[in-house]
């Protein structure tokens, strides 16, 4: 069982929680229906437990207050309308269970004035972030230790997460989604809640240090080393060799690190670099599937399938799709 958390703050936009709760609600059922994944418990809460008005009148009542609220896996902070500074003078207790929630492992998702609470906790000290356009000089001015990134959308800093607007916080939750439930129920949320094009975490995000987050650096540099040439004929005995290890040590290392057979993330990258091709070029699905390191198209489509759920060209076909067309 997996808990995420999303705190309720007065003045709060309410996208900055609607939108991820419904993304991971739908991400829950979607891999009930395949049978993976973990349960999860979506949990609200307020500082004080009493229900909070947002910036555009609605009342939302929390589960449950701060001091009662479960340690959580993943939270979601949401964005202020306007000065969030009141509120974060008023938010002594809130911002010591960030620091607490934070030490004990859990993920962090700001969104515009709520990375403030982040920064406010001390918990991106030295770290990189972004936060609304409007609020950069003053967040500058008030948190000069902090590596303000105005050109990011997102940043992450190994589990801290900050995005600049709500549309960066969709791209976040698809990123969070695939971490718990894998690529096929983060695509199935993609396409269902965002029909445009969108390019992956990955290439839009600031990380600071190894993306990987396992301290086994022989293993970071082999996914690195894949990640280079995964469009070329790869025989995972040479890879081992090529790190000073036996295949069977390799396989088991790499597991323990990553959670993944060096074959099962191959194929990862390979299937996102191909989805990737699909979204921004306009070769054909063949010459995709033989860039990406694919001779034979049954199998490069039958694999694209089973990750994603849909096939090379059906998933062209969702992301490039109008969501409205006009007849004249």
């Amino acid at each position: 069982m997996r808990t995420v958390t999303f705190l309720l703050i007065d003045q709060m936009l309410a996208t900055g929680t609607v939108l991820p709760l419904e993304m991971l609600r739908g991400a829950e059922s979607r891999a009930r229906v395949e049978g993976e994944g973990p349960a999860m418990r979506l949990v609200t809460t307020s500082q004080d437990g009493k229900p909070v008005t947002t910036s555009s009148g609605f009342s939302f009542t929390p589960d449950a207050p701060l001091a009662n609220t479960p340690d959580s896996d993943l939270i979601y902070i949401p964005a202020l309308w306007r000065n969030p500074r009141p509120a974060l003078k008023r938010s002594g207790p809130l911002l010591k269970w960030l620091r607490d929630q934070a030490e004990a492992g859990a993920a962090i998702s700001a969104v515009g004035t709520g990375v403030c609470f982040l920064a406010e906790a001390g918990l991106l000290d030295g770290k990189p972030a972004t936060t609304h356009w409007h609020y950069f000089e003053r967040f500058a001015t008030d948190y000069p230790q902090i590596k303000l990134k105005r050109q990011y959308f997102i940043t992450r800093a190994d589990k801290l997460f900050c995005a600049a607007s709500v549309n960066a916080l969709a791209d976040v939750t698809v990123y969070l989604i695939r971490q718990l439930y894998g690529p096929a129920v983060a695509s199935h949320v993609e396409r269902n809640f965002s029909h445009e094009i969108r390019r992956p975490f990955e290439e839009i995000a600031y990380s600071e240090g190894a993306v990987q987050l396992h301290p086994d650096e022989d293993i970071i540099q082999a996914q690195t080393w894949l990640k280079e040439h995964c469009s070329e004929d790869i025989r995972l005995s040479t890879v081992a060799k090529r790190f000073e290890m036996s295949v069977r040590s390799f396989n088991r290392r790499f597991k323990l690190a990553t959670g993944q057979t060096p074959l099962q993330y191959l194929q990862n990258v390979r299937v996102d670099m191909a989805r990737e091709l699909l979204q921004s070029t306009n070769l054909s699905v063949n010459e995709i599937a033989e860039k990406v390191g694919y001779q034979d198209m049954g199998h490069f489509t039958a694999l694209f399938k089973k990750f994603l759920s849909t096939t090379p060209s059906e998933y062209r076909t969702t992301v490039r799709a109008k969501l409205f067309r006009v007849d004249t």
